[in-house]
Formats: C-alpha cells, sequence, structure tokens
C-alpha cells in the first residue's frame, strides 16, 4: 500500500515497474496454491500506462471452473498484499470465451489485458 515519506505526510505512491513486478510475484504465488488458476492478468490504467496517485489495480483471473457465483468468487484471493488496492474479476474459462465478443469492455477487458501468469 502506499506509504509516507519519512521526512513528511507525503503519501508516496508505487510506481509502474513496483506494481508489475508485485503482481507477477502474487501470481505466480496464487497459482501455486489454486491449482485451478489458468490465467492471471491486469487491465486498466496500469495496462494502459496512464495510472497516477490514487489509481487502482485491475486484475482478472481465469480459472478452469467454479461452483461459487460470479460476484463473490473474489473473496480470499489475498489481493491485500498488493501494493495499491485492487479490483478483481475471476472468470470461469467458459465465461471468459462468452464475453469476448460482448460490448465494449469485454473487447477492451480481452484486448488490453496484460497476461503475467499463463497455464493453459
Amino acid at each position: 500500500m502506499p506509504v509516507r515519506s519519512l521526512n513528511s505526510s507525503v503519501l508516496i505512491w508505487p510506481d509502474f515497474f513496483a506494481v508489475d513486478r508485485a503482481v507477477r510475484a502474487w501470481a505466480e504465488e496464487t497459482a501455486r496454491l489454486r491449482p485451478e488458476v489458468l490465467r492471471i492478468g491486469y487491465f486498466g490504467s496500469y495496462a494502459r500506462g496512464d495510472w497516477g496517485v490514487g489509481s487502482d489495480l485491475d486484475l482478472v483471473v481465469i480459472v478452469k471452473g467454479s461452483e461459487s457465483p460470479f460476484e463473490r468468487r473474489r473473496i480470499g484471493w489475498g489481493t491485500d498484499l498488493l501494493p495499491v488496492p485492487t479490483d478483481l474479476l475471476v472468470y470461469t474459462k467458459e465465461e471468459w470465451k462468452a464475453v469476448q465478443d460482448k460490448g465494449r469492455f469485454s473487447k477492451m477487458l480481452s484486448s488490453d489485458t496484460r497476461w503475467v501468469y499463463v497455464r493453459e
């Protein structure tokens, strides 16, 4: 998370490289612990390169399958270990295929995502 400078009350926001490294390490560890994970990536401002102080990290995870409803799947993924706040979407492989051609958000999600872990 953002930290205060030792000499002032100014918050120092992690830069792109720190966030990217943290996401890649988190993805490797998450995939090691969760064999259902097929892909992990990020999209949005960090993927486009226009992030700034206060930007959150938009993550997408593709899993083989899930018994949980889409709205509850993001619970318990340990994203609080990442250096900035996160927004997590967890799709099954079939759901991911289905959203590929549905609307502007889905097209942006499928074309702009930077994949940091792929197991397919």
